[in-house]
């Protein structure tokens, strides 16, 4: 299986960020955690029922951070798949909620229903004929048979899209599949959540900078250590990118690499999966800590906002 494994973005007000994702969004919130560099920070993930691959999207929240600018060597647009006949609810609630979007539009043939989080972040609802057959997560507003299916793909704005293309390519497996304008697509084998790159290639754009509403990384999947670890050979054998050292995240195993366009790319590994420290049924619900910080769990919690008054 390839496509993307999560989205990490990056937020200002971790309370507004939660009460968007989790109740305007209805996605489940899967883990509770701080960013392991920096660990009076908050690392929010939201998903799918278990936290599968590609249906995960996760927060550094920084409070007071300043707003990114939109530009070339970013990843211009985040999308999510819900069934085609979902649009319309989505609209309605979106007018409801006060959230900012924009009409419907097409792309490569399919609906695309482009909004904004509070942060500025730039997303889309893709319909998605059939999808309604796929598991759907319910938080008790957001009707199951409307619930958001994981994400569709990403749009990276470059400068060239050929080297990215060719890392990919080769490197994760896709293949392109059509062009529209300035921009080409690329998918990964099987219509599954996160199979969708597209590169809007938009040469002497200005360059983006990373704030709030900026996405931080993109990672793609590795069903494990092995192939994680042949797809790093290939970035050093055949495009000359120098991946990290694996670093442990608790949940997935990573290495991270300056794609040639200048996003920020990682691998993650599938296993072990959301569910190695908390049973399903109560994911998200209690502060997690990698090993190495539990001894500072009372100083930790003592600095963190408190999520609970916000938590149905």
């Amino acid at each position: 299986m390839s496509g993307l494994h999560h989205v990490t973005a990056i937020a200002g007000d971790p309370i507004r960020n939660f009460g968007f994702y989790t109740r305007d969004l209805g996605l489940r919130f899967v883990k509770k955690t701080v960013n392991f560099d920096d660990p009076g920070t908050y690392h929010f993930y939201y998903g799918d029922e278990t936290g599968r691959p590609g249906t995960i999207l996760t927060f550094f929240p920084w409070a007071g951070v300043p707003a990114g600018r939109r530009g070339v060597g970013e990843t211009h647009q985040t999308a999510f798949r819900v069934p085609q006949r979902s649009l319309g609810y989505w609209t309605q609630r979106f007018t409801e909620k006060g959230i900012a979007y924009e009409a419907l539009e097409k792309r490569f043939g399919e609906s695309v229903l482009p909004f904004t989080d509070p942060d500025g972040m730039a997303l889309a609802l893709v319909g998605i004929p059939g999808a309604e057959s796929e598991p759907g997560w319910s938080n008790g507003d957001v009707p199951a048979e409307h619930a958001i299916r994981g994400f569709h793909g990403v749009t990276l704005l470059l400068d060239s899209a050929a080297k990215t293309a060719a890392v990919l390519t080769d490197v994760f497996g896709f293949k392109e599949t059509g062009r529209e304008g300035s921009v080409i697509r690329f998918k990964a084998p099987g219509d599954v959540e996160g199979s969708v790159v597209d590169i809007y290639e938009a040469k002497g754009f200005l360059r983006g900078h990373q704030g709030g509403g900026s996405v931080h990384h993109i990672a793609f999947r590795a069903a494990d250590d092995a192939e994680q670890g042949k797809m790093a050979q290939k970035l050093v054998s055949n495009h000359g990118l120098h991946p990290t050292e694996q670093r442990d995240r608790n949940y997935f195993r990573s290495i991270y690499f300056r794609e040639p366009g200048g996003v920020l790319f990682e691998i993650a590994t599938d296993i072990p999966g959301f569910a190695v420290d908390e049973p399903v049924a109560t994911l998200g619900r209690d502060l997690k800590l990698p090993v190495f910080l539990e001894a500072q769990r009372k100083q930790i919690e003592g600095v963190l906002p408190n999520l609970e008054e916000t938590v149905s």
